[in-house]
């Protein structure tokens, strides 16, 4: 008998670790090739990670909740031919993990994520710490600072993990009372005709996101209104003979792509980010699409490459795009690298609206209702 050590993967550019939110097996479970072990999430997409090889589970090194690094072994698949497998997992997987370093992970992060990363600089330089306890803080995001108020029990007031698992059993203990405490006080001044509702995770992050948009960049917005009758009347004449023909449904998504392509490549310093005192204007033009998710979330997959595709690719990407992103099927590298944003309004029945700017993009295009 083998094993294939089962390693949390790159999730994005600037990902440093995921949450582990479910895992979908248990140790001994019989496990085939590429069945989904675990559900893992970062603030970018929540994914799966598949068995490379089938097997039988043998250790599962996580709980649920916990926050592995990428590089991380999170599970062990015991197999049948270890040589073959063993030979298959090195191939797929480098030796050495390929991972930023903090210090240059840091420049593409956001500002929550910056803050995570820092304390994880400065855990790194306590002196009186095992490689455990420097792990477990890593993983809870405890700063250097907070560490001090970790009373050590071992030897010469060294922090032992105890130490660190009591420090942290209490300080969840003290975070949940003010929210409690403030969920009480909500309910008693709402009455009891009023139902108080915990965000969930994701939208809890796109509140961060948005707010942290307005703090980063000025928002300006500008109306124009355009007729839009021919493009209607084309689009009507045209949809059965183009599915027949390339096998996809015509929107209009599609076509206000094609348009948006074509005006940047006219005004191509649109298709930039900034960083620092430098504008990045970018050669490829990504085209992130938001879309609405079923649990009213929103998320914004990225057209690669749009300035290369013709309307019969971008029709097909933008119906593969949005069925995937409304069953939560999207990969972590199709939500990343966005150069600029289109969201719809027209589904509400909006004629207009200000979106907010989704950083470090420096523009964004709303459209709305088209009405007579």
């Amino acid at each position: 008998m083998g094993k294939v050590d089962i390693v949390l993967p790159a999730m994005g550019e600037g990902i440093i670790e995921a949450t582990i939110t479910k895992w979908l097996v248990a140790v001994g479970d019989e496990v085939s090739e590429d069945q989904s072990l675990v559900e893992v999430a970062t603030d970018k997409v929540d994914s799966e990670i598949p068995s490379p090889s089938a097997g039988r589970v043998k250790e599962l090194l996580f709980n649920e909740g916990d926050v592995p690094q990428v590089g991380q072994t999170i599970a062990i698949v015991e197999v049948d031919n270890a040589i073959d497998c063993e030979s298959e997992s090195q191939q797929e997987q480098p030796q050495e993990p390929v991972v930023q370093p903090v210090s240059e992970s840091v420049k593409s992060l956001t500002h929550s994520e910056k803050e995570l990363a820092n304390q994880i600089v400065d855990t790194a330089l306590l002196p009186q710490t095992s490689p455990l306890v420097r792990t477990i803080a890593k993983r809870e995001g405890i700063s250097t600072e907070e560490m001090l108020n970790v009373k050590g029990t071992g030897l010469n007031g060294r922090i032992t993990r105890d130490d660190m698992l009591a420090y942290i059993q209490k300080r969840a203990v003290v975070a949940e009372k003010p929210k409690a405490k403030q969920t009480e006080q909500i309910e008693q001044s709402t009455g009891a005709g009023v139902e108080v509702i915990q965000m969930d995770r994701m939208r809890k992050l796109i509140a961060d996101h948005m707010v942290a948009s307005k703090q980063t960049s000025a928002h300006v917005t500008s109306f124009i209104e355009v007729d839009v009758t021919n493009l209607v009347q084309w689009r009507n004449r045209e949809k059965e003979a183009f599915q027949k023909r390339e096998g996809q449904k015509l929107t209009l998504t599609p076509l206000f792509v094609e348009a948006a392509v074509r005006a940047i490549k006219d005004f191509p310093l649109i298709n930039s980010s900034v960083e620092g005192d430098k504008i990045l204007m970018k050669r490829n033009v990504n085209i992130g699409l938001a879309a609405a998710l079923p649990n009213g979330n929103l998320i914004v997959p990225v057209i690669k490459s749009a300035d290369k595709l013709n309307l019969a690719g971008l029709a097909e990407k933008v119906n593969d795009l949005a069925m995937r992103a409304r069953t939560n099927k999207l990969q972590p590298d199709e939500i990343q690298g966005g150069t600029f944003t289109i969201t719809n309004l027209g589904m509400f029945e909006t004629l207009t609206g200000t979106p907010i700017i989704n950083q470090p993009q420096v523009a964004i295009l709303a459209i709305g209702a088209i009405t007579k």
